[in-house]
């Protein structure tokens, strides 16, 4: 299996992935935020049901640039809790980059 790693300590992986937020509809979900915590959320990005973020297919709205290439929450200052615990080389990250075709971090 292929794996690869930030090409210095300073930059993050997740700035050149994006696959954990355009994973699933259902993801992600708001789990152990308060209300004052979803209140900071922009209502645009947050789905119908109130139960997490809206998605646009399998990506997250608050997700831009491309998958794989250059990526970038646009509300990482306020993310929901489940964004803040996935860490990369973690087994859901190396499940969301499999899907995308993208090589597992090391």
């Amino acid at each position: 299996m292929d794996h690869i790693g930030p090409a210095n300590d300073n930059e993050s992986p997740c700035q050149s992935c994006g696959a954990c937020c355009s994973y699933s509809e259902n993801w992600p979900r708001f789990t152990v935020e308060d209300d004052a915590a979803l209140d900071l959320i922009p209502p645009e990005f947050v789905n119908g049901r109130l139960s997490g973020m809206r998605c646009d297919g399998n990506r997250c709205s608050a997700l831009s640039g491309k998958v794989g290439e250059a990526t970038a929450c646009t509300i990482y200052a306020v993310r929901p809790e489940v964004c803040r615990t996935c860490m990369p080389g973690d087994p859901e990250c190396a499940m969301a980059r499999k899907r995308h075709g993208l090589p597992v971090l090391a």
